[in-house]
């Protein structure tokens, strides 16, 4: 079940890279444009993300209980309480949006083309949600397959359309949110039918009682979307830290950051195909199983993200080299490279237990573990290591703050699996 999230994540990222890449060319005021939709875009993929593993985690577990139909009740409820959120959230921040990005500080230079760009970025946000909602029914019901092919080929369309769009009908950053619609539209289109057919999904709610089922979503769904929405804050508080050692320290910690990010994609993938199987034995109650299951995650992530940091270590400086041509940047980044990767295995760990304590419907334990990783070991390991030795002394304070997030997220997983088992 991991190996299609697995390739589906990447052909996320790589998309996201060559879109950012594609309005890079475009000048300066389409770039602050994007920059300054991005907290709010951040908002709504954290209320969708929320919601999907909200979806992910009753689903399965229903279907572990043998409740088919309550399943397939709950699918279109989230189908229908989702399209309607994000859609009546997007309608808000286009009826406010003066008024918000005159809090972000944007200049009014960038109102002419926000009030162009802004209309097909909401409408590709919305269609990128439902689209995403489907994806959550899939893999609740044992299927990453469907889900994780449609990343790669919406990715590949994507990619395609972009240049088409911004360039050849010469559409600029609003091209961009147009090929985002298509490829997204696509995917609906061929994701629906078959969720359909499978009979995953079922609008008729006669016999449901639908605010109860709500209230369950919405008791995994809230704590969710919040751990979601954390990350981006803390990046904020650690970019303004950083930034006092200069524009080349910010530079070499945004490219370090992306390196991360693929370096750690497994466990992406793991927390996205972990949660339907632990739901279902959740639902019968096979408790015993769940933690065996986690103890084979953990070793695997232990292991395999050892052996990406070895590598990295030895190859800090040609790939330093290779991510960027500034002399200063490639030194601070070799740096990075050889010091943050190394508890990565950790950080993994620390990722897959809030994945897994939303999955055993216990979602304030997942909060909890997001808000000590950020709040209470990486941003303050951050500003001592930063008082003590700089930029270094920074790397090597976030290094140590993924390593005291990993063994407390265990932690706290040992202590909510052990009650499930004793009760």
């Amino acid at each position: 079940m991991t190996w299609p999230m697995l390739f589906g994540g990447l052909s996320l990222l790589s998309f996201q890279l060559v879109d950012s890449a594609f309005i890079g060319q475009l000048g300066v005021n389409p770039l602050a444009t994007q920059g300054f939709t991005l907290p709010l875009q951040m908002i709504i993929i954290g209320i969708q993300v929320g919601l999907g593993i909200a979806t992910t985690a009753v689903i399965a577990k229903a279907l572990g209980a043998n409740e088919r139909h309550y399943a397939n009740q709950l699918a279109g409820l989230v189908l229908v309480i989702g399209s309607i959120g994000v859609a009546v959230f997007g309608l808000i921040l286009w009826l406010l949006r003066d008024i918000i990005l005159s809090l972000l500080g944007a200049p009014e230079t960038i109102m002419p083309i926000i009030d162009s760009y802004w209309p097909w970025w909401l409408l590709s946000a919305w269609v990128g949600a439902v689209l995403y909602f489907y994806y959550s029914i899939c893999r609740a019901n044992g299927n990453t397959m469907l889900p994780g092919s449609m990343m790669m080929l919406t990715s590949l369309i994507n990619m395609l359309l972009d240049p088409l769009f911004i360039f050849t009908f010469d559409l600029g950053i609003n091209g961009a949110a147009i090929a985002t619609v298509v490829a997204f539209g696509i995917g609906i289109l061929i994701v629906a039918p078959r969720v359909q057919k499978k009979h995953w999904c079922n609008f008729q709610w006669h016999n449901l009682n639908i605010m109860n089922s709500i209230k369950t979503i919405g008791n995994i769904m809230g704590p969710a979307m919040v751990s979601q929405l954390l990350p981006p804050l803390s990046s904020m508080l650690a970019t303004k830290l950083i930034a006092g050692f200069g524009t080349a320290a910010v530079a070499s910690w945004a490219l370090g950051s992306r390196y991360e990010f693929f370096a750690i994609v497994s466990v992406l993938a793991l927390t996205m195909s972990m949660p339907p199987m632990i739901g279902r034995l959740l639902g019968a109650k096979n408790y015993v199983d769940i933690h065996t299951l986690v103890l084979i995650a953990v070793k695997f992530i232990l292991g395999f993200q050892l052996l990406i940091a070895v590598i990295t270590f030895f190859l800090a400086t040609p790939l330093s080299l290779l991510m960027t041509a500034d002399l200063k940047v490639e030194q601070i980044l070799e740096i990075h490279l050889m010091i943050v990767p190394i508890s990565l295995g950790s950080l993994g760990v620390c990722m897959l237990m809030v994945s897994v304590c939303n999955a055993l419907c216990r979602p304030y334990n997942a909060l909890t573990i997001s808000a000590l990783r950020l709040f209470v070991f990486f941003l303050p390991c951050l500003w001592v290591g930063a008082l003590t030795s700089e930029m270094k002394g920074l790397l090597i304070g976030a290094c140590i703050g993924n390593l005291l997030a990993g063994l407390t997220a265990y932690f706290i997983y040992r202590r909510t699996i052990t009650k499930l088992i004793d009760a």
